[in-house]
């Protein structure tokens, strides 16, 4: 089972709750762990919440996502400049901004960055997908992975 939908978004945080709704909403109707769900709204969350800081001179952005195979993947572009570099500790306490990256990093199993000088960013996070014990989509999964076999 492959789920795919993407959405165009308003570059301003309005909108970041509405992109943690349907995602979470697609996830958990799945049967996804609140626990994971979770993780991947704390990612998507940050990863939005770049692309409406930095994701100029446009004034909308994209998340796109798939759900399939065990795992969701999503992907967040926008037309900023993108990163200089990727930090390898968290800042100082005192500073505002420049967890994000790591944050995402902590939450989902990969991330990575497709940046385009002057065409903009694409911010990538997959994550393995932990079921809920009941879940369907779980086992309509392991059918077709066994059906395979």
């Amino acid at each position: 089972m492959d789920i795919e939908f993407s959405l165009a978004m308003p570059r301003d945080a309005i909108g970041i709750p509405m992109v943690r709704r349907v995602v979470g909403d697609a996830l958990r109707s799945l049967g996804v762990t609140e626990e994971c769900v979770s993780d991947i709204l704390l990612a998507t969350s940050e990863a939005c919440a770049n692309a409406v800081r930095h994701g100029g001179p446009a004034n909308r952005y994209e998340v796109m996502a798939t759900i399939g195979n065990g795992r969701c993947e999503l992907r967040v572009a926008d037309e900023g400049e993108g990163l200089h570099m990727i930090p390898r500790q968290y800042p100082p306490a005192e500073t505002e901004n420049g967890r994000g990256i790591l944050i995402m990093r902590a939450v989902v199993d990969d991330l990575s960055f497709d940046i385009t000088p002057g065409r903009g960013t694409i911010v990538r996070l997959c994550k393995e997908l932990d079921w809920d014990e009941d879940a369907i989509a779980h086992h309509l999964t392991l059918d077709r992975h066994l059906a395979g076999v």
